[in-house]
């Protein structure tokens, strides 16, 4: 166990330790200012670097930070203290902005990783109150509320987050994904209450407790070691107890009736979260820092940013044979024949945007009209689309056999889809739609079902929706579904549905015509 820990001890910790143990011996301060300060010199790097591999610059800047923290402790000086919190600030900036990068990785998929990406983004929030108590700038609470927050964010926002997300790399399931949903926006929910709305604030606060009780339930049912599991159990345990001082004052702010006041949440709600929950989380996560079960999508991306431009060769289908993707036999004949022949159909759309989405469908439109991607008219008027395929050079694009789609309304471009294929599981039509610096990617699974053809970004390994902003490339909490149903030898119908969170926003119905 101590042969795990001293390889997980790196010298920022060492010299966070250092300047913690300065700042206790030297500054004359009042014990709970030294919550803060002990998360910032030791738990913060001790915890990011087990994260993320920081450069030798990264380093010196979190050092830097270190230093001026330790610093604030011993002046009073105003200059001094606006420069040491400044530079606080931009190293959690800093961190912050790795937890993004992190999420632009990988976007909206694996639970257990975007509960860490947002307890690092939560960090500059931290910052961001330290650096207001530190130069007294009015943030329409006291000054102890202002550092209390700053604690908040430190502990209840970057570590727990983190602690939830490292514990998802040996778990899952839906339980943990709920409970990591409550717990990633309890900072937030909180922060609203407490600034806007008592009832708010107490139905986040037994919302939250309950998640904390359910997350040591998944604590206790997680296989770890020895230590690990004892540290990391007493660590959650710890906040099971706290917690309870969060929902009495949170009472008593709804009620009036006050049971714990400010004094009482230091003395036992933040000396628990710090000598308890803090270094218990630090010191069972250094033994073990659980590997990433996340890896790197391995299907091929278009290359293709912005407006297509030099178009290649008229074509005539979106692919070469259906079969390639899905088993046709029990197909209509006329279903292939779409696809593989596609120019020889007119098509005709009606689409329907969910009510709620509307307000943001009007936002859309103009945006979509400048760009000419996915430029989808706002009413429900059936209007025809005409469009060309053109092949694109295999070079630009990067993938096999691109081939653009390009949709009209009335002369004016409103779609064009860049369709390819690939092969890992089964074999998928890889759909790029370029936008300005970036590209949208479908990756679709094609079964048959009933004699309709459906494709669906849920169904696969590589299936999903994908934004690709240079090398970065992240998965979009959208899906889409397509079912094409053939009515006769001449004539189609196609439904497209398109979700958000699970939440429907957009339906459109195509007929789709053969010309004789």
């Amino acid at each position: 166990m101590l042969g795990n820990l001293r390889q997980s001890i790196n010298p920022l910790s060492l010299f966070g330790l250092l300047l913690f143990a300065v700042v206790v011996i030297g500054a004359d301060r009042a014990h709970f200012f030294l919550y803060l300060t002990l998360a910032q010199l030791v738990f913060v790097p001790a915890i990011v670097q087990g994260i993320v591999k920081l450069t030798k610059g990264q380093q010196s800047l979190v050092a830097l930070g270190q230093l001026s923290v330790a610093m604030l402790a011993f002046t009073t000086n105003k200059t001094v203290m606006l420069v040491g919190a400044a530079l606080y600030l931009l190293a959690t900036a800093m961190i912050s902005w790795l937890g993004f990068r992190r999420f632009l990785q990988r976007g909206f998929t694996n639970t257990a990783e975007i509960a860490i990406d947002i307890g690092l983004i939560y960090l500059v929030v931290g910052g961001m109150w330290f650096f207001a108590y530190t130069v007294g700038i009015d943030t329409g609470f006291t000054p102890l509320i202002t550092w209390l927050t700053a604690i908040h964010f430190h502990y209840s926002a970057f570590l727990l987050c983190i602690s939830v997300g490292l514990l998802g790399r040996l778990t899952g399931g839906t339980l943990y994904k709920l409970v990591v949903a409550v717990i990633v926006s309890g900072p937030i929910w909180m922060a609203i209450g407490i600034t806007l709305s008592t009832v708010i604030e107490m139905l986040s606060a037994l919302l939250y407790i309950l998640a904390i009780y359910l997350l040591l339930f998944l604590v206790i049912r997680t296989k770890l070691s020895l230590w690990q599991g004892i540290f990391i159990r007493l660590s959650i345990a710890a906040i099971c107890f706290s917690i309870l001082w969060s929902v009495l004052y949170a009472y008593g702010n709804f009620t009036g009736h006050m049971i714990v006041d400010i004094p009482n949440m230091l003395q036992f709600h933040g000396f628990v979260n710090c000598y308890f929950f803090g270094i218990f989380t630090v010191l069972g996560w250094l033994l073990h820092i659980p590997a990433t079960r996340q890896g790197a999508f391995q299907f091929p991306i278009s290359q293709i940013r912005g407006k297509l431009v030099n178009e290649g060769a008229v074509h005539k289908g979106l692919v070469e044979k259906l079969d390639d993707f899905v088993e046709t036999i029990n197909l209509h004949p006329a279903i292939a024949h779409f696809y593989e022949q596609t120019t020889a159909y007119r098509l005709f759309a009606q689409v329907r945007w969910a009510w709620w989405f509307l307000p943001f469908a009007f936002i859309y439109k103009g945006l979509s009209r400048w760009v000419q991607q996915i430029n989808l008219p706002l009413s429900k008027t059936k209007t025809e689309m005409t469009g060309r395929i053109v092949l694109v050079d295999e070079k630009v694009d990067g993938r096999t056999f691109p081939r653009a789609w390009i949709r009209t309304v009335k002369g004016r471009r409103v779609f064009t889809a860049i369709y390819s294929q690939h092969t890992s599981d089964q074999t998928y039509m890889n759909i790029a739609l370029p936008l300005p610096y970036s590209t949208m990617i479908g990756i679709l699974a094609l079964y048959e079902e009933q004699g309709k053809l459906h494709l669906t970004s849920r169904n696969g390994a590589d299936a999903g929706v994908y934004l690709a902003i240079g090398s970065a490339v992240m998965k979009l909490p959208l899906q889409e579904r397509f079912t094409i149903t053939a009515i006769s030898a001449t004539q189609l119908l196609a439904a497209h549905q398109m979700t958000l969170f699970g939440l429907l926003f957009l339906h459109i119905d195509y007929e789709i015509e053969r010309e004789i």
